[in-house]
């Protein structure tokens, strides 16, 4: 019987996608969940070394009028949907090109926050493919189910962010 390798055995790195990935020879976004904060970085990879070309966390919300009190909730649904449009938004300042997704060792769940993050990628203009059925509704993202209402919060960071009101589907 063959030993696993550390990063898998830890559950950290899925070698078989990741090489699928590499065969790509295309940038990756790269979209992870902590206990407190979601990290996305849009990342270029040449032989087996990754540059990161962008990386922000959802601790940038704080910056574009985040609520102090509601620093608790920077993983939440809304804090994904605009930590994806804050990350595209600085991919197609960057010109970076078609990227693929990688969520490495995290469950996708219909209607969660990977796909809020990746509602917020498309959202801010980058070219990605996804299932209609699989994003979340306007209202969880815009934190109308939230404890006290989080939309007219939600409109403003993303005004500020560069995103017009209209310019959603």
């Amino acid at each position: 019987m063959r030993t696993q390798k550390r990063r898998r055995r830890e559950n950290k790195t899925d070698y078989k996608k990741r090489i699928g990935l590499l065969k790509g020879q295309r940038p990756r976004v790269v979209f992870r969940k902590t206990n407190r904060y979601i990290i996305a970085e849009c990342i270029e990879s040449s032989g087996a070394k990754d540059k990161i070309i962008i990386g922000i966390t959802s601790k940038a919300l704080l910056k574009h009028g985040w609520p102090e009190d509601m620093k608790g909730s920077l993983k939440s649904l809304p804090a994904s949907y605009l930590t994806g449009f804050l990350l595209g938004k600085n991919i197609l300042e960057k010109k970076v090109n078609s990227p693929i997704l990688d969520i490495g060792m995290a469950r996708s769940i219909n209607k969660g926050r990977i796909f809020a993050f990746i509602n917020g990628l498309i959202d801010s203009g980058v070219k990605m493919k996804c299932k209609q059925e699989a994003l979340p509704e306007k209202d969880r993202i815009e934190g109308k189910r939230l404890k006290k209402d989080f939309s007219g919060t939600f409109a403003k960071i993303k005004k500020s962010m560069g995103g017009e009101k209209g310019n959603e589907k």
